[in-house]
C-alpha cells in the first residue's frame, strides 16, 4: 500500500471532465509494484457553491484551479480506509474543509488525517452521503441529483477495471481488481464486507432508481450502460 502523502505531490492524471453542470471527474494512476492502479476524484457542486470532494487526488496547479472555479472545497469524503493517499495534503491546502470518513473507517483515516464527522449533511436535497450497507460502515457512497437523473458515486465496492493489458493487467485480474464486467474485488470482499446479504439488498436498492444515469466507480470505467442491469448482477453474485 502506497504510503499517504505529507507534502503536496502531484502524481501522473488526466484533464478534469464534466459528467453534470454539477459533477467534475477526474481519473490519474497509482504506480505500485508490479502494477499501475487506476484512481479517480469526483467533485460535487452544492447548490450554493460549496463543493463536495470524493476521495481527493492532488492535480496539478492549472487543474486545482478549475476545481476551484468550480466552487468552494468545503467537504472532503475520505470513503474507505484505503483512500487516504492524499487526504492530509488537501486538508493542508483547504485549512477550513470538513473531513468526513465512515465510522468503521476513522481509526485509520485518523492516523492520517482529522476527521470531523462520520455523516454528512450537506444541506442539499440533490447530494446525500449513504454508509453502505453490508460493509461493517467501512465505506460510504454519494447519490446525486442532476438534471439528466442520478449519479452514484462509490469507492471500492465496486470495480470496472477490465482493459489493462500486459503482466500488469494479468495480475491484476488475479489479485482481484480486474475482471471482464463490473465487479466486487475479491480483496475488498475480504477486508471490507461482513454481510454480503445486506451489500446485496442495498445494491438493489440502488438499482430500483428509476432516474440512474451513471455509476462513479473509483477504479475503472463509469458505468453508463445498464447501471441498473449492473447492479442487479452484482448483488445475484454476492447471494
Amino acid at each position: 500500500m502506497t504510503a499517504p502523502l505529507r507534502k503536496w505531490e502531484v502524481l501522473p492524471h488526466g484533464k478534469l471532465i464534466a459528467l453534470e453542470k454539477n459533477i467534475l471527474t477526474v481519473e490519474g494512476e497509482l504506480t505500485m509494484p508490479l502494477v499501475k492502479l487506476r484512481r479517480r476524484m469526483t467533485v460535487v457542486r452544492l447548490r450554493d457553491g460549496r463543493l463536495v470532494v470524493f476521495s481527493a487526488v492532488a492535480l496539478d496547479e492549472d487543474q486545482m484551479q478549475e476545481i476551484e472555479a468550480f466552487g468552494r472545497p468545503a467537504f472532503l469524503i475520505v470513503p474507505n480506509d484505503h483512500h487516504r493517499l492524499d487526504c492530509k495534503i488537501w486538508k493542508d491546502r483547504f485549512p477550513g474543509i470538513t473531513v468526513i470518513a465512515p465510522p468503521g473507517a476513522c481509526n485509520k483515516v485518523m492516523k492520517v488525517v482529522g476527521v470531523d464527522a462520520t455523516h454528512g449533511d450537506f444541506d442539499d436535497p440533490d447530494v446525500r452521503l449513504v454508509i453502505v450497507s453490508g460493509t461493517r460502515a467501512h465505506e460510504v457512497a454519494l447519490e446525486v441529483s442532476g438534471e439528466n437523473g442520478m449519479t452514484l458515486i462509490v469507492g471500492d465496492i465496486i470495480a470496472n477495471i477490465h482493459d489493462e493489458a500486459g503482466f500488469g493487467g494479468w495480475l491484476l485480474r488475479i489479485m482481484g481488481f480486474a475482471g471482464d464486467e463490473p465487479h466486487v474485488p475479491g480483496p475488498v470482499r475480504l477486508a471490507m464486507i461482513g454481510d454480503k446479504k445486506a451489500l446485496a439488498a442495498q445494491l438493489r436498492r440502488w438499482a430500483q432508481m428509476p432516474l440512474l444515469r451513471r455509476i462513479v466507480v473509483s477504479h475503472g470505467d463509469i458505468i453508463e450502460n445498464d447501471p441498473q442491469g449492473a447492479l442487479r448482477a452484482l448483488a445475484e453474485k454476492l447471494d
